[in-house]
C-alpha cells in the first residue's frame, strides 16, 4: 500500500479511527532531510502494508495538524495507536530505526 496523504479532512477517518497503527511523516517539499527520508517511508509502506498505515502530512499545506502535533522541526515521525500518539522521532532515521519505533 502506498502512503496516504493525510489532511485535516481525512485525519479522523484515516488516523484516529484506524484499526492498525499509523506512522505519520511530517514533511515539506523544501526540506532536504525530508526528501532523503521519503524513499525509506515508501519502502516501509510497501513492507508493512496491512500491518501499519503510513501517512504523509505536508506541514506547509496542513499547518493545523502540524501545530496539533507540536511539530517544530522536520522531518518528524509520529506513531499513532488506537487514536493516541505513542512515539515521535525528529530528523532523518535509517529504516531499521523507524521499524524499531513501530515495535
Amino acid at each position: 500500500m502506498a502512503e496516504l496523504t493525510i489532511t485535516k479532512k481525512n485525519f479522523e477517518s484515516e488516523v484516529i479511527n484506524s484499526d492498525i497503527p499509523v506512522l505519520l511523516d511530517f514533511w515539506a517539499s523544501w526540506c532536504g532531510p525530508c526528501r532523503m527520508l521519503s524513499p525509506v517511508i515508501s519502502e516501509l509502506a510497501e513492507d508493512l502494508a496491512g500491518k501499519v498505515k503510513v501517512g504523509k502530512v505536508n506541514v506547509d499545506e496542513e499547518p493545523e495538524l502540524a501545530g496539533a502535533f507540536q511539530v517544530s522541526s522536520i522531518p518528524m515521525l509520529a506513531v499513532m495507536k488506537d487514536g493516541k500518539l505513542v512515539k515521535t522521532s525528529v530528523g532523518y532515521k535509517p529504516k531499521a530505526q523507524i521499524e524499531a519505533l513501530l515495535k
